[in-house]
């Protein structure tokens, strides 16, 4: 039985050392991949041409495959010509100069290929997948007025810094939001704000931005570091600590990041407004600062 996938795009991917347009890009059955979700992946924004923090996405991509015992199939430099010829064909396709293009890249290693065997095989040739789209903007209407988010017990395993092909936990706890037309779920572990089901959770409160700690227990966003730039040019106080679920819930402001939504305000928990007075349920100061820098580090990248 053959299977038709003319529904899927044309757009050029890179698969194991052959760019080729998405819709016959084939991978084994037997990858482990497939089979058991061994891999990782890690997902670069493109601005105008030009890749966003780079070096701190390879950076953690090579933290990834290290926990995983993958050797990283290319050097920075390696993965830099892959991705710039892919947006460059891209951009092409489109009709666009590369620097007219935003872009986001998505990049998956896994083990690669073997008989189905839970042990790790030695001596396989890990599987090399990249593929590009266009980077869609976060509406304007989404910006100005904030977003709702669900709460959830954190289910997931206690590896989360890994960023791993295995997102089960990851698709049921954003469905939690997406069931009640919100936009993500916030995640706690044993009382403590982990992060949501695919960006980061910031609280303000006082005039300081505070998030979790870089530990297992969470995924070190690209933003982390964005964030403490930023905050450090604007003035504003950073602080990384366990926040308790009644600190988020008495927050001044939530904030979201990750690389498509860049930074968000959370006005709405569980129907609940966020902060106090008449900010309360509306974006609040540090975000629109936030939101500002984060654009002009983006010209600048």
């Amino acid at each position: 039985m053959t299977h038709d996938f003319d529904f899927l795009p044309a757009t050029p991917c890179y698969l194991n050392g052959v760019i080729s347009p998405l819709r016959e890009a084939r991978v084994s059955v037997l990858d482990r991949g497939f089979i058991f979700g061994d891999g990782v992946y890690e997902v670069v924004p493109v601005y105008g041409g030009q890749l966003f923090r780079f070096d701190q996405h390879m950076a953690r991509l090579s933290r990834s495959l290290a926990e995983l015992r993958i050797p990283n199939p290319h050097d920075s430099a390696g993965w830099r010509r892959i991705i710039e010829q892919l947006v460059h064909d891209f951009a092409k396709q489109a009709g666009q100069t590369p620097a007219e293009s935003d872009q986001i890249i998505y990049i998956q290693i896994t083990r690669g290929v073997a008989v189905r065997d839970h042990v790790m095989p030695a001596n396989i040739t890990p599987t090399v997948f990249v593929m590009t789209n266009a980077l869609k903007p976060v509406s304007g209407d989404l910006r100005i007025h904030g977003v709702a988010c669900v709460s959830a017990d954190d289910f997931r395993w206690e590896k989360a810094h890994i960023k791993s092909t295995s997102l089960l936990g990851a698709v049921l706890s954003r469905q939690m939001s997406a069931d009640v037309g919100a936009l993500e779920t916030v995640m706690f572990r044993d009382g403590f704000l982990s992060e949501a089901a695919a960006s980061n959770v910031w609280v303000v409160k006082n005039g300081t931005l505070m998030g979790p700690p870089k530990d297992n227990l969470v995924l070190e966003g690209i933003r982390y570091g964005l964030m403490e730039e930023l905050c450090r040019d604007l003035g504003i106080a950073f602080q990384l600590r366990r926040i308790t679920r009644a600190e988020v819930l008495d927050a001044d402001e939530l904030l979201l990041s990750s690389a498509t939504k860049e930074v968000l305000a959370i006005v709405t928990l569980d129907g609940r407004p966020v902060g106090h007075g008449p900010l309360a349920g509306k974006p609040g100061p540090v975000y629109s600062q936030l939101l500002a820098a984060y654009q002009r580090a983006k010209r600048g990248s």
